[in-house]
């Protein structure tokens, strides 16, 4: 189980919303390509970073900062939030990321996803699914649809998506653990790799997503809070 923690961008710095609240913020630094290397210092083999204002304006805004974090450290970076065409995919790849996240516009497009994966291949593209209750949330949270979340797995499954980031945002900033049921249901019904994501507060909740079968987990608060120590956490999971 792979371990990413993650880095969200607003205004160029690293913060943590609450709930996806945007008027909710705490920010933890001015320099977020720092943050990047003490989580590589501290074992992560992998980055998530999610460009907050982009997810809000459906256009990328923080690249400077990406790309300054992908000088910085070695390991490989995923990135969501606010990619929305295929130039916003190729341009984020040419910056240097590893794989980009896909969210409101598979739930609007399913023929965007099966272009992009025949474009870039599967292991380039990765598809953010955010839901409360089991339901798909759209555009940076702010609407939720009508649209069961394992039902949207399986028909991106179908187009040949093979990595989903599956957040329970009722949970996502709350350090009150994931959404264990509706997760395992993921994992279970779609077959797909599933990176779970929100509210992961313990050593315990990891252990809890280990037993699912989860490819990978996103952390967050946990980490800025010192709940969970990157390098226990790594040694035990990842090996």
């Amino acid at each position: 189980m792979r371990l990413y923690p993650a880095i969200d961008i607003r205004n160029g710095q690293c913060v943590r919303l609450r709930q996806g609240q945007f008027h909710d913020v705490e920010v933890y630094s001015h320099v977020p390509a720092n943050i990047a290397m003490q989580w590589e210092g501290q074992g992560a083999s992998y980055i998530h970073i999610v460009d907050l204002d982009g997810a809000l304006a459906g256009h990328s805004v923080n690249d400077e900062v990406i790309k300054e974090i992908v000088q910085t450290v070695s390991v490989p970076i995923q990135v969501g939030g606010g990619i929305r065409t295929i130039q916003d995919i190729e341009h984020k790849l040419n910056l240097g990321v590893n794989r980009v996240i896909i969210g409101t516009k598979a739930v609007e497009n399913p023929q965007f996803v099966k272009e992009i994966i025949s474009t870039f291949g599967a292991d380039k593209i990765v598809i953010g699914i955010d839901a409360k209750n089991g339901m798909v949330a759209i555009e940076g949270w702010e609407k939720v649809s009508n649209y069961n979340a394992v039902s949207l797995a399986l028909e991106m499954k179908e187009l040949g998506v093979s990595t989903i980031v599956y957040t329970d945002i009722s949970k996502d900033g709350m350090l009150q653990g994931p959404n264990i049921e509706h997760t395992k249901e993921m994992v279970d019904l779609t077959g797909l790799n599933i990176i779970a994501s929100g509210g992961v507060s313990s050593m315990k909740d990891l252990e809890e997503l280990d037993k699912i079968k989860v490819s990978g987990v996103i952390i967050g608060k946990a980490l800025y809070e010192r709940r969970i120590e990157l390098e226990n956490a790594t040694r035990l999971f990842e090996q």
